[in-house]
């Protein structure tokens, strides 16, 4: 029986051959919170009658979407937070250790795993091969308590990407592009599985931001296959030995196909207050901005920051226009300062918060006033997204972000470094 990766791996972990449609309750081997839905998430374990997870080695609790706290709310629950940690003895990441998600790459997902986490961008991890996907805060604490949860086997949408990209195109515009194509609803319940020539020629950083976005246009999860660049990456992370290769099978059944040439790909903008709202950044030109903001687990990492010290360097960010720039992690943190990245960043007038969500979930360090408008490298830039419905989030890749930081409007990546 042919399998796609999703059934694959929910085979494997259920110990017998599984296809799209059937529900499956599945040992679980990850399970993620954070400081907006932890809280919750702990309370509803105690509600159900338990004092602490199943297993705590297996449970992931980070400080990321609040951190500096802004308010005392959120100070209280990270008190509330910080205690489970202690008593329960979960794994524990402190605030400004980074971005959930990024943690989980860098530190935990492998080949081959579930993971479930209380936010929907958990689906990130798969880009390692895993079938990562988010869950509402009492489905989490579920998979706490018993270490498994039950699932519907997706079925797959195949994501076939040949070519190469052109210069100043990126990952993220592929996926932008994918979300202009297919809507916001066009993968429900599906498994988005990239693969072909550019996806195998991709590194980490680029397979991340795609799984990242996968839940944007409805899908359950992302997935990218287990292979020499997934080993590569666990290795650089001391988890080379947790690799193992894991691949669809031939003749595999999809739900459908999509095919891309990367090389006919052009820099994307996604325009307020959807994602799916997807346009060359030709259609976008001009565009004025008040604020860039590069960074989330979706575009934080080094390569990223790296793309865009390529652009700024030596350049001025425009009178008017606040630049923003926040690594998605500690790690990524410390690799940009020690390659200069951060300075030339900083050097060109961005100012670089400690690693965590801030502006992108509207919560402090970047909330924007009423009219003004954002080019972000997030993920969602639905109304009040960033902290005020009277605002407008537009969405990019790194280089077309820095880019219209020097021209303080939108502006096309390969213009400003023709």
């Amino acid at each position: 029986m042919a399998l796609t990766l999703a059934e694959k791996i929910m085979s494997q972990r259920a110990g017998r051959p599984v296809r799209s449609g059937e529900f499956v309750v599945l040992p679980v081997d990850l399970v993620m919170m954070h400081d907006g839905t932890g809280p919750l998430t702990i309370r509803q374990l105690a509600a159900m009658g338990f004092e602490g997870p199943r297993d705590p080695q297996k449970v992931v609790l980070c400080i990321d979407h609040g951190f500096p706290s802004p308010r005392k709310e959120l100070s209280n629950d990270h008190l509330l937070l910080r205690e489970f940690a202690q008593r329960t003895g979960v794994r524990f990441h402190e605030g400004g250790s980074g971005v959930c998600h990024q943690i989980i790459a860098e530190d935990y997902a492998c080949p081959g795993q579930v993971i479930v986490g209380a936010d929907s961008h958990t689906c990130m991890a798969g880009a390692l091969g895993a079938f990562a996907t988010g869950m509402g805060s009492t489905d989490v604490a579920a998979a706490m308590a018993l270490g498994e949860i039950w699932f519907r086997v997706p079925e797959s949408v195949r994501v076939e990407v040949s070519g190469s990209f052109p210069a100043w195109v990126y990952p993220k515009d592929l996926i932008l592009y994918l979300a202009g194509q297919l809507g916001a609803d066009g993968a429900t319940y599906q498994a988005l599985e990239f693969d072909g020539p550019a996806i195998r020629a991709m590194d980490m950083s680029g397979r991340l931001t795609l799984c990242n976005m996968a839940v944007e246009v409805g899908a359950k999860a992302g997935l990218v296959a287990s292979d020499a660049v997934t080993r590569s990456y666990l290795e650089s992370r001391g988890r080379g030995d947790r690799w193992c290769p894991v691949e669809p099978d031939d003749g595999a059944t999809y739900a459908a196909r999509i095919t891309v040439d990367a090389g006919k790909l052009t820099p994307m903008v996604a325009g307020p207050h959807r994602v799916d709202r997807v346009v060359p950044v030709t259609e976008l030109k001009g565009t004025r901005v008040h604020q860039v903001f590069i960074g989330s687990c979706t575009n934080g990492r080094v390569e990223d920051l790296a793309v865009a010290a390529s652009i700024l360097r030596g350049r001025r960010v425009a009178p008017g226009v606040r630049l923003l720039v926040m690594p998605a992690s500690r790690r990524v943190y410390l690799e940009s300062m020690k390659s200069g990245v951060l300075a030339d960043l900083v050097a060109a007038g961005a100012t670089v918060s400690p690693p965590g969500c801030g502006p992108c979930a509207g919560i402090h360090l970047g909330i924007l006033g009423d009219g003004e408008v954002c080019l972000a490298t997030t993920n969602r830039n639905f109304q009040g997204r960033m902290g005020n419905p009277q605002a407008q989030v537009f969405l990019a890749s790194p280089a077309t972000a820095a880019a219209s930081a020097v021209a303080g409007v939108i502006a096309d990546p390969r213009e400003v470094m023709a």
